[in-house]
């Protein structure tokens, strides 16, 4: 994976959005914590947010990687359906931030021509998935980018701008 393309909407740090999804990656992006927030008791949907470590860029040389990393907010809108499995227990492994593979998603009609996505973020470590209905997303930075060796930020270095 090379740095964020160079489309206009990528030429700054953000934020993006769903329309810049195919610019975006995903694989071992790390997350350390999830929330519901704006819970609709009118339609029973909510807003799924995600602290993640977003990498920004990988530059890897002969044998040797750098990752530009930075703490975001990745905030799936409007959720619905949400289906989560973590398993820590089959793996033997400490409690650590959970890494995603990949996102993926596929269109979903409903009626009167109403359009949505249906998710799918398998994770790579510890197995897991998280699987839900959403029209969209908003990727935003919530630090100051960081140059690492490994592809998530130090939680002793890891600082947080905003309030998450």
């Amino acid at each position: 994976m090379a740095e964020l393309g160079s489309e206009a909407s990528m030429d700054s740090y953000g934020p993006w959005g769903t329309n810049d999804f195919e610019l975006l990656g995903w694989h071992d992006v790390h997350v350390y914590g999830f929330k519901l927030i704006e819970i609709s008791e009118i339609d029973g949907s909510t807003d799924l947010v995600l602290d993640i470590d977003y990498i920004l860029k990988w530059d890897c040389a002969s044998d040797r990687c750098q990752f530009t990393i930075c703490p975001a907010d990745l905030t799936f809108h409007h959720v619905f359906g949400l289906k989560m499995e973590l398993d820590y227990a089959t793996s033997g492994a400490g409690m650590c931030p959970f890494s995603i593979s990949d996102i993926e998603r596929e269109e979903v009609y409903f009626g009167a021509g109403a359009k949505s996505f249906r998710w799918h973020i398998p994770i790579n470590w510890p197995h897991g998935s998280l699987r839900f209905d959403s029209p969209g997303f908003t990727l935003a930075l919530a630090g100051k980018p960081v140059v690492h060796s490994q592809q998530s930020i130090p939680p002793e270095r890891r600082v947080r701008n905003v309030a998450g």
